[in-house]
């Protein structure tokens, strides 16, 4: 699996307009997309993978994702399941409606290869601005929204 920089994606307009009409009080990922845009870039991930080979998955998208799968304690199957499903999580990921998604097992492979080395640290703190470290978390949902104990399935 190779990266083809994708930085800078915007949400797209109907992805955006869709979100925030059916979720007037915000969701979480909504949440963590308005809070932490732009915090990750591809060009930060670009020593994890290597230039030849089948484009893979955005880390930049799939950082958030990890945030809201532990965020909301969601699975692997669970976070993908949502990505394919909940417009919120498009919006959180800057996905069309229509985009499938990614198969589960994508998020242990990103997984794997943030716990080399000293990925995470870099990770973690590579990019964080000053200016939103001591106040974001004062602006976050009282409370996460609860997943259900069983997702309702989705076609596949």
């Amino acid at each position: 699996m190779s990266l083809r920089p994708r930085s800078g994606e915007q949400v797209p307009p109907l992805t955006a307009q869709i979100a925030r009409a059916s979720n007037p009080d915000g969701t979480t990922a909504i949440w963590v997309r308005d809070r932490l845009d732009g915090l990750w870039r591809d060009e930060d991930f670009a020593d994890w993978y290597p230039r030849d080979g089948r484009p893979g998955a955005s880390p930049a998208q799939l950082a958030p994702v990890c945030v809201l799968q532990f965020l909301l304690g969601l699975s692997d199957r669970q976070a993908a399941e949502a990505v394919r499903c909940r417009i919120d999580f498009k919006y959180a990921m800057a996905m069309e409606l229509d985009d499938p998604g990614f198969h589960h097992s994508v998020l242990a492979d990103f997984r794997d290869r943030l716990a080399e080395d000293d990925r995470a640290d870099r990770l973690s703190t590579s990019r964080w601005p000053a200016s939103r470290r001591p106040d974001w978390c004062a602006s976050a949902p009282r409370s996460a929204p609860t997943p259900p104990t069983s997702w309702p399935p989705c076609a596949t």
